[in-house]
């Protein structure tokens, strides 16, 4: 069977068993900050298992796309010296959620595995929980697997380590049994763990007690790369059509790009192996998280991408790729799994796209960071360590991109080494930091005290019922639970006392999708007690929303019955943005291309923000279209229409998904006729028209292959179209032109502004040539040190261009020698340091640089031959000029004594 036939196979079979078949969830979990990328099957269905969220099935089975980068996980160093490892991989596995358990579940793998797949049952191994630490052997497994037929010999029992299972310190965990392949012989796995069951079956408190779970649950596992090398009968998963496709095809596009024999994988540990075995693994990875809206950057997920992107990059010079390449693999991922991950057909373009744009940073990488590099290496090449020290090499590397590998292989071509040690504790800093950003936020709601009855019980018997769509005004609600302003119960909230209230229903929305919350006022009628609502948070998914108020008259008591109204002004211009930033997106796609993607949005009442996967800034024409598309269908006035439809019909319609966000089985679609068609929660106008007026007011570049657009609607827009006519009558008033000749007077004013500028530059570097102010005691601006002209200047208000062309002037005037500068403008001090070609082996400008810099309370370095510098202190460059004098001569010292 090919890993297609596998992996269909495999939903089919559990299908067939009462199955829903559940799409995979994007790699970017939705609703769950606490997680990098998605790293197992059950990521998706964890609410459910935790009892938070029902679905209309208590069985599932998925092909999860997974990636293994980080925490103990992190596999991306083992790819390619191993035949094992992957950075990405599928995950087969079915799912019980308080339906089945042992006896099912394990009958199911089993028979999968020998009457479907027909896998030779004295080839299989089990393992069962062994007992320990209190917790006892899994008697039942043990039953179940001697059941089926398994000798007891080839039942395996094994510790905590192995086969128990738990999510966290606390919460669902329990034993598991394990189901290996006994390859025999000599190879590097003789027996490889291909199917994992685990058995939700306890809750353990922050004690460590263990309480039976009321519904247990089943959560399985199987690499779908690993169990077709084993029905394959491949040594390894890359000799299996999982990779061989990919690896034929790097083979033939080195051979197509470079000189060099074409690289023919042979499955060995060769560099061409080792480096096709990266490049083949890392562009599955790199097209499927781009697929599912990861760009390349220097945060976070993109920083993760970023790195696998170009580690690829690196093994694809190994190979002898001298052009970008990479892109020209993603045709085969479609070719090969664009049937079962529709999503990476659908987006190809835009993954081409992003994957070429960052290949031609990389080599702008390397033409920018190698000189940086040089200049690094020339600053120690004249100590005695000759060692780069830690930090420079990481900022080489994390600020300019320059692998790791390349700078310690040029720095030994030059006899230096780098300092490994602290190159790797900077890392571990980045990683810290990553982690520490990994969980901000930490996960929506959590830090409210819900455990406490009645309180838990309650507010899972009202559940979230959002009542806004229809209305933004709901009576005769009960408060179902306070908690004040530390997210603690509390019966009451008094006036003036600031906490929240979670109401059995509510017309608020909560901020989600990019649209903020709805802000308004909870009213109990019947006290007179009034509550401000300033906006809203989750409790927990399932619960009812926390509103955020502050009570202004009376107080609100647990079990009011009360009245809430939404801000009917803010909702309004809420939702106005919010279409508008549905016609915004097609009308981009319209004019940009089908590569757009949306990357994030803000939909506030106040104005709308969007960014998206584009590749270079749009240009004034393209702006003006997008901006008269959309006002167009805004002038059609167009019904905007919603209906809940599955989510997998509603994708195969056409429908865009919003990039982050999680969907369950059925999704609500919000849909402009003819023009617009995306999955939305959020609240919308009921015709197009109700949007009046749509400007764009900004276009700018937020990372690396994302662009974003700010926009104003309705009276916000009709104010800056005025403020903007006012200002360029303003502008004509005061050049005394028509608005036509408005351009061309201010490019004349500008270019006269520029000659002027320049002239007063000549003229400073012409006095400071002349003579300028001499440096302390020695005697004028220029003097000898140990056979070194030493000439030094004081200027102001110079700017950099200015002082490079000031020491270039004075090298050619004292033909061999040292310049030294120091120039004052707005307190700040500027100095440049130049040495003559000649001398550059005996001195080197950063050197010195680096050693008067701090007497004016600055820094700074250079190359050889030049070497700039600033400072804070102004009133202290006299005492640097004449330092410079002594930093002279002890660096020539050595060399005079020779």
């Amino acid at each position: 069977m090919t890993a297609n036939e596998i992996r269909a196979s495999f939903l089919k079979y559990f299908e067939q068993h009462g199955h829903r078949a559940v799409p995979s969830s994007p790699l970017v979990p939705g609703d769950d900050p606490t997680l990098l990328f998605t790293n197992a099957g059950m990521n998706q269905f964890k609410d459910l298992f935790l009892g938070r969220e029902t679905r209309d099935y208590t069985r599932a089975t998925t092909s999860q796309k997974v990636m293994r980068v980080s925490g103990k996980h992190n596999d991306l160093d083992n790819v390619g010296p191993s035949h094992r490892h992957h950075t990405f991989f599928e995950m087969l596995g079915n799912f019980s959620f308080g339906d089945y358990f042992k006896k099912e579940a394990l009958p199911f793998a089993w028979t999968l595995l020998t009457d479907v797949w027909k896998m030779p049952a004295d080839k299989l191994v089990v393992s069962i929980f062994k007992g320990e630490n209190g917790i006892p052997r899994d008697e039942e497994a043990y039953d179940i697997w001697r059941g089926l037929g398994v000798p007891a010999d080839r039942i395996l029992e094994l510790g905590a380590e192995d086969n128990f299972w738990q999510m966290g310190d606390t919460g669902p965990c329990g034993r598991c049994s394990e189901i290996y392949f006994v390859r025999g012989g000599t190879g590097a796995d003789p027996e490889i763990e291909i199917w994992n069951n685990v058995f939700m079956e306890f809750e353990r408190s922050a004690n460590g007690v263990l309480t039976p779970l009321p519904a247990p649950s089943i959560d399985t596992g199987m690499g779908l790369e690993r169990i077709t090398a084993v029905l394959q009968n491949k040594e390894s998963n890359y000799d299996t059509d999982v990779f061989m496709p990919l690896l034929t095809e790097i083979g033939r596009l080195s051979y197509l790009s470079s000189a060099s024999p074409r690289h023919t994988y042979t499955g060995g540990m060769t560099p061409s192996d080792v480096s096709l075995r990266v490049v083949a693994d890392h562009i599955r990875a790199t097209t499927f998280l781009i697929g599912d809206g990861v760009i390349p950057s220097n945060e976070w997920r993109g920083y993760v991408l970023r790195k696998i992107m170009r580690r690829a990059m690196r093994h694809g010079k190994h190979l002898g790729f001298t052009e970008p390449f990479m892109h020209q693999l993603v045709g085969v991922l479609d070719r090969e799994m664009g049937d079962a991950y529709p999503e990476i057909r659908r987006n190809r373009e835009m993954i081409e796209k992003s994957i070429l744009a960052e290949e031609n940073r990389f080599e702008a990488v390397l033409t920018d960071g190698l000189p940086r590099l040089e200049a690094e290496i020339a600053k120690v090449l004249g100590t005695r360590s000759k060692t780069l020290p830690g930090p420079v090499a990481f900022q080489l590397y994390d600020t300019f991109g320059v692998p790791y590998d390349f700078i310690e292989d040029t720095a030994a071509t030059q006899g230096v080494t780098v300092d490994k040690t602290a190159f790797d504790a900077a890392m571990a800093g980045q990683r810290d930091k990553a982690r520490a950003g990994s969980t901000f936020g930490g996960k929506k709601g959590e830090e409210f005290a819900i455990g406490a009855e009645p309180i838990g019980s309650a507010l899972a018997g009202a559940g979230d019922h959002f009542e806004g769509y229809a209305s933004t005004h709901v009576a005769g609600v009960p408060v179902v639970a306070l908690f004040d302003d530390s997210r603690q119960p509390v019966d009451a909230l008094a006036t003036n006392q600031r906490g929240y209230a979670a109401l059995a229903r509510t017309p608020f929305y909560v901020e989600s999708g990019g649209q903020v919350s709805d802000t308004g006022r909870i009213i109990n009628e019947g006290t007179g007690a009034t509550a401000i609502v300033e906006g809203l948070t989750r409790i927990r998914t399932g619960l009812p929303r926390a509103h955020r108020v502050t009570v202004t008259s009376g107080e609100l008591r647990v079990r009011d019955i009360v009245t809430a109204e939404v801000d009917a002004d803010v909702r309004n211009a809420t939702r106005r943005n919010h279409t508008a930033t549905h016609l915004l997106h097609a009308a981009l796609r319209e004019v940009l291309g089908s590569h757009v993607k949306q990357a994030g949005s803000l939909v506030a009442p106040d104005r709308l923000r969007f960014d998206f996967v584009h590749f270079q800034a749009i240009t004034r024409a393209e702006i003006d279209r997008i901006e008269r598309i959309v006002n167009e269908q805004i002038t059609r006035n167009t019904p905007v229409t919603t209906e809940v439809r599955s989510t997998q019909d509603a994708i195969a319609a056409g429908a865009m998904a919003l990039f982050g966000e999680k969907y369950g089985d059925q999704v609500r679609v919000v849909s402009v006729p003819g023009f617009s068609l995306e999955l939305c929660g959020g609240t919308h106008v009921s015709a197009t028209g109700d949007i009046g007026f749509f400007a764009v007011v900004g276009e700018s570049g937020v990372a690396a292959g994302t662009r974003r657009i700010e926009a104003l609607t309705g009276a916000g827009a009709v104010a800056w179209a005025q403020h903007q006519r006012a200002m360029l009558g303003s502008i004509v008033e005061a050049l005394h032109v028509t608005d036509v000749q408005a351009v061309e007077a201010i490019e004349k004013l500008q270019g006269e502004a520029k000659r002027l500028a320049r002239d007063v530059t000549q003229l400073k570097t012409r006095l400071a040539m002349g003579g300028g102010s001499a440096a302390g005691d020695s005697g004028g601006d220029t003097t000898d040190v140990g056979g070194v002209t030493l000439a030094r200047r004081k200027v102001s208000d110079m700017d950099k261009d200015a002082l490079r062309g000031l020491a270039d002037s004075l090298k050619a005037k004292i033909r061999s020698g040292v310049v030294v500068i120091a120039s004052e403008s707005e307190g700040k001090v500027q100095i440049v340091v130049a040495v003559t070609p000649d001398l550059t082996a005996r001195v080197k400008a950063g050197q010195i640089v680096k050693e008067i810099a701090p007497i004016v309370g600055g820094g700074g370095g250079g190359r050889p031959d030049f070497a700039e510098a600033g400072g804070k202190q102004p009133e202290k460059i006299d005492d640097m000029l004449k330092a410079s004098e002594a930093v002279l001569a002890k660096l020539l010292a050595p060399a005079t004594s020779i």
